[in-house]
């Protein structure tokens, strides 16, 4: 599971609360997005977990168990083995419930299976997610670029986004280049090439909760189709995403209104057919121009 999976299905989270308001609602999800899950108002406990492993549960079978992750018998194992009063998972062989449906973007199919599995209304737009009691390791109002992605096909390249954040930094914005550990090289080089300091490099340097403080603060966030993308949704921040392999009517950020407009522009010139583990730049996602994303940037601004 990714920060996006987590973050898309925080609106039928809390549709489980609003189901069961009386019971102790215990989430469980990655070591990594661990500290993440607790900023989720509807959420009392979370129990880090592995990807698609029996869970380490030592109280007794729920009364409910809820299967956020995927489609098939792979996850619905999972929350089986809880053995809980009720499961309630998409239907797949030896597990009835509602039907999957491949189009549907995926905040609203997690609503979906909430809505239809335990009668409740959830609102896809309940996405929020609290600001966390830690100190920002950047100043408010800064802009947020972030270039990477798990795979090349969703990776635009480096010297657009550099270009891009030198536009920020002419426009008169302290820039910052997020990325994890691993990105580190990437941000680099992108700073390098937008004649930044090193001081503009956060990547590999801040924790998950750190890393979220820095989005909650910013005064607009740059990114492909990421979890950085989910993050400036839950709290509300200005964004451009770029999308290329996936459409953004599966996975794109909800229609909202800021003071100049659109609060979330989505720039795409895919037709829905690319590989979203794509190991080179998707053809779409290259379609899209260091002017377009600037041209987005300064309305956003």
């Amino acid at each position: 599971m990714g920060l996006g999976d987590l973050l898309t299905g925080v609106p039928a989270i809390r549709a489980v609360r609003a189901a069961v308001p009386d019971h102790r609602l215990v989430l469980a999800t990655t070591t990594a997005l661990a500290p993440l899950a607790r900023l989720v108002d509807a959420v009392d406990e979370v129990l880090p977990a592995r990807e698609l492993e029996p869970l380490d549960w030592a109280g007794p079978p729920p009364e409910l168990a809820v299967d956020l992750h995927g489609k098939g018998p792979a996850s619905h194992v999972v929350v089986a083995d809880l053995r809980p009063d009720r499961l309630l998972t998409f239907a797949s062989p030896g597990y009835p419930g509602p039907a999957w449906y491949p189009d549907e973007h995926e905040v609203r199919r997690w609503c979906r299976l909430v809505t239809e599995g335990l009668g409740v209304p959830a609102d896809p737009d309940a996405l929020d997610l609290a600001v966390p009691d830690v100190a920002s390791p950047a100043p408010p109002g800064v802009a947020v670029v972030h270039p990477g992605a798990a795979f090349p096909g969703r990776r635009w390249p480096a010297d657009r986004f550099a270009a891009v954040a030198r536009h920020l930094a002419d426009a008169g914005l302290d820039v910052r280049i997020t990325g994890g550990p691993a990105e580190v090289p990437l941000a680099r080089t992108v700073a390098d090439a937008a004649r930044l300091g090193e001081e503009a490099v956060l990547a590999g340097r801040t924790t998950t909760l750190e890393l979220a403080a820095v989005v909650a603060g910013a005064r607009v966030v740059v990114s492909g189709d990421t979890g950085m993308a989910h993050l400036a949704t839950a709290y509300r921040r200005p964004s451009v995403v770029l999308f290329g392999p996936v459409s953004p009517a599966l996975w794109g950020p909800p229609a909202r209104a800021g003071e100049q407009g659109a609060l979330h522009v989505v720039l795409w010139h895919g037709d829905g057919t690319g590989d979203p583990w794509g190991t080179e730049l998707d053809p779409a996602l290259a379609q899209i121009t260091v002017e377009e994303v600037t041209t987005a940037l300064d309305h956003l601004l």
